[in-house]
């Protein structure tokens, strides 16, 4: 009884039971445009209720395109629906680029201003809260294998 494979409609169960709530279809669409209400707010509230708006726009927008985007392997890929170890990996590299990437840029701003006679602020935070989660993440990592 062990040893009989599982029907179709068990496997699509257990996917969907394992399935984590961020890769849900109507998650990424959903925090799209939430984060365009706060970035509307906050806008708003810096008094520039019009730069919000666009704001909310482009978020809205961006949205949209993976609510009416499903059926694209790329679109369900980033969205998490449709996501198996091919989609994890390529996710996984693009996440650790655009880390690097950012981490180049603030390490770069840290140099322009500390050659301009300036503290170096908020650069240096930045850069100490970027090595500190690499440290952790590093030996957390290391912990757990």
């Amino acid at each position: 009884m062990g040893d009989e494979p599982m029907d179709e409609q068990k496997e699509q169960q257990m996917q969907t039971v394992r399935r984590a709530w961020w890769t849900q279809k109507w998650f990424l669409p959903l925090f799209a445009v939430a984060l365009g209400f706060i970035m509307w707010g906050a806008s708003w509230a810096g008094g520039h209720p019009v730069q919000g708006a666009v704001s909310f726009g482009i978020m809205a927008a961006f949205g949209a395109v993976f609510v009416f985007g499903g059926r694209s392997e790329t679109i369900r890929g980033m969205r998490g629906d449709g996501r198996d170890e091919r989609w994890a990996m390529i996710d996984l590299r693009a996440t650790a680029l655009a880390g690097l990437a950012v981490i180049v840029a603030v390490i770069v701003g840290f140099l322009i201003e500390i050659a301009h006679g300036r503290s170096g602020w908020p650069y240096t935070m930045l850069g100490a809260i970027a090595g500190l989660v690499y440290l952790l993440a590093f030996l957390a990592g290391r912990w757990r294998s």
